[in-house]
């Protein structure tokens, strides 16, 4: 038997910034693994199976569900969404790190399931910040910022269930926070039980 590794999940409110410090922290640890998403929706123009995402009818995803394969499940403006688990549980049981970039209602369903797992809130500075960059994104429209910012609220309120938060108001130093957590978790004593009793005693005991 091995050591674990890690399950990191990244969430917070749309317009926080967790998927600007997603990616930043793959440019920075790129031996961490990621996992494409399952969804119902239709696949946009250039986006391509099993790369943007996994693309499912209604049916096959009710399938899923019923099978357990998947690790959490959102409705999102009419489509599903969701993470396939094996790709997350093979990696994990390699002792291979993997991250994924979520809403905070999947990270909740994680979490319940996998209590293990390290889970990070991105929380912007101040409401009137995260309101400003929902405004600045020009794609957006009004219905679509006034729904999104009565999300926020909502999701904010629920940070206080998370392992980490991240106050994002300069990037560098939050990229620099996440990837200290990261570090910090994968030396705790309990993830590495396997490792010490190979070198304490010779060989891997539970």
């Amino acid at each position: 038997m091995m050591d674990k590794g890690l399950l990191i999940v990244i969430s917070g409110p749309s317009g926080a910034g967790k998927g600007t410090i997603y990616n930043s922290i793959l440019e920075r640890m790129p031996s961490i693994h990621t996992s494409v998403s399952v969804t119902t929706r239709q696949p946009r123009k250039k986006e391509r199976e099993g790369v943007e995402y996994y693309f499912r009818t209604i049916e096959q995803y009710e399938q899923m569900l019923k099978n357990d394969e998947l690790l959490e499940t959102a409705e999102v403006f009419g489509n599903f969404y969701g993470t396939p688990k094996k790709h997350v549980m093979d990696v994990v049981d390699k002792g291979e790190d993997i991250m994924l970039e979520i809403d905070v209602c999947g990270a909740r369903q994680i979490k319940d399931k996998f209590p293990e797992c390290v889970t990070i809130f991105i929380m912007p500075p101040s409401f009137e910040l995260l309101e400003s960059r929902l405004r600045g994104r020009a794609s957006d429209s009004e219905e679509s910022i006034v729904r999104r910012l009565f999300e926020a609220r909502r999701e904010l309120a629920e940070c206080e269930n998370f392992d980490y938060i991240i106050f994002n108001g300069v990037l560098d130093e939050s990229i620099q926070k996440a990837v200290g957590i990261i570090l910090s978790e994968r030396s705790k004593v309990f993830r590495n039980k396997q490792k010490l009793n190979k070198l304490l005693f010779g060989s891997c005991k539970e």
